[in-house]
């Protein structure tokens, strides 16, 4: 069975750093597109950031607005586990982050897309 397990999240002073980690259980992150979402209390879940596999070597990648320059996604294939580097971090960031993946690999924003989800984990930015 195929799990996705996050980590990496904590309570963190505006503009310090994070580093989340998914790691693919059971399966491999090969063909797979994978995302962050996060849910902040009270809103609804967003999309933070996708990469698409391409290759072993190569993938592509879109963001949210409100992270671009901030964050980034990167993955490694072999040890199945997708990162995403968090730098500059404001109090609006606070939220619990989800990993997902879609096993078709389409590389779509929309959370309908992804049929694999993490438990999450929370990051809190303190002002």
């Amino acid at each position: 069975q195929v799990q996705l397990v996050e980590s990496g999240g904590g309570l963190v002073q505006a503009g310090g750093s994070l580093r989340l980690s998914c790691v693919v259980s059971g399966g491999s992150l090969r063909a797979l597109t994978m995302a962050w979402f996060r849910q902040a209390p009270g809103k609804e879940r967003e999309f933070v950031a996708l990469s698409k596999y391409i290759t072993v070597l190569s993938h592509t990648t879109n963001y949210a607005d409100s992270v671009k320059g901030r964050f980034t996604i990167s993955r490694d294939n072999p040890k199945n586990t997708v990162t995403l580097q968090m730098i500059s971090l404001k109090p609006e960031d606070t939220a619990v982050y989800y990993c997902a993946a879609d096993r078709l690999n389409r590389g779509i924003i929309s959370s309908r897309t992804y049929d694999l989800w993490g438990q999450g984990t929370q990051v809190t930015v303190s002002s």
